[in-house]
């Protein structure tokens, strides 16, 4: 039976003042401004390359990106520092931004990922930025890179009082020996990692239930968890950091509304879905907005 996992406030973080009062918009200012958090992310462009944008040709002008998140009340968006630097200007104080400080290509294997510095938290500060977002990539060979560039940012982060989300993605060929990337095992840990290295919000995917249960290490190998019991345990991973879950690839209406409410239900903070809103046209993308907003009212914090 599902033990009820209570999300963390604001209150409960014991965040410096800067931080918290950027953290703060972003949870009472804008978006649903009820203590949840609702992100649109347009970082595809880097990880994945144009192709996500075929599906509504519309959303590979950052105008539009902006545009819609005003209009459909987001917490902010997520971009790296050439769409930021390019097109934030207008919007500035309008809609909070999530500066993308390190970022790869999906070309290479994914074998050995690592994302690089693209950006830096100074990047952020001078461009009026609410939070920083690293991507680190769990159980990958090259960690030890990763984990010290993290902890670069983590420190700087200190110093200029900027939340840090970190989008923590298990990945790499030891990933894929234990289960996979979406297994319980691998999304838990990667829960837990992001708490453990200093996150303020965390970055995760829904893990994939049953998937390659006999090669996850134990127990998670006889954890035939339901959805939502899953979800919760790696909310109880994540401990204070926030939790965001990821929309992912592109579902239908109610698919991602029940996805969105399963989440939340289990104990998120919000949710960061990105090619679920903006690959969809315009009307569409505001309606299933619209909808995601008057969920998101059941859980005030």
């Amino acid at each position: 039976m599902l033990t009820k996992v209570r999300r963390p406030t604001i209150d409960d973080l014991a965040l410096p003042a800067g931080k918290r009062a950027r953290l703060y918009r972003m949870l009472y200012e804008y978006g649903p401004a009820n203590g949840t958090l609702l992100f649109l992310p347009i970082d595809q462009g880097i990880e994945h390359g144009p192709v996500d944008f075929f599906d509504n040709p519309d959303s590979i002008d950052m105008d539009y990106i902006f545009r819609l998140a005003i209009e459909g009340r987001y917490s902010g968006v997520a971009c790296h520092i050439g769409l930021a630097e390019k097109y934030f200007q207008p919007y500035a104080g309008k809609i909070p931004l999530l500066l993308k400080i390190n970022g790869k290509t999906n070309v290479p294997s994914d074998d050995e990922p690592f994302s690089p510095m693209t950006s830096s938290v100074e990047d952020a500060v001078r461009l009026g930025a609410d939070a920083v977002g690293y991507t680190l990539y769990v159980g990958s060979p090259r960690q030890d890179d990763d984990i010290a560039q993290l902890d670069l940012v983590r420190q700087s982060c200190e110093r200029h009082g900027m939340p840090l989300v970190v989008w923590s993605y298990p990945r790499g060929k030891a990933i894929k020996e234990k289960g996979g990337q979406d297994t319980l095992y691998a999304v838990d840990y990667a829960a837990r990692l992001a708490c453990e290295l200093g996150a303020d919000v965390v970055k995760l995917n829904v893990p994939k239930i049953g998937e390659n249960l006999e090669k996850q290490p134990k127990p998670y190998n006889t954890l035939n968890l339901p959805e939502e019991e899953a979800i919760a345990k790696v909310v109880r991973s994540a401990g204070k950091t926030l939790v965001l879950i990821s929309g992912g690839s592109k579902m239908g209406d109610e698919d991602l509304l029940h996805k969105a409410r399963l989440a939340m239900d289990a104990g998120v903070t919000g949710l960061i879905f990105g090619r679920n809103l903006w690959q969809r046209k315009r009307d569409d993308s505001l309606a299933i907005t619209t909808r995601i907003h008057e969920m998101l009212k059941s859980y005030s914090a």
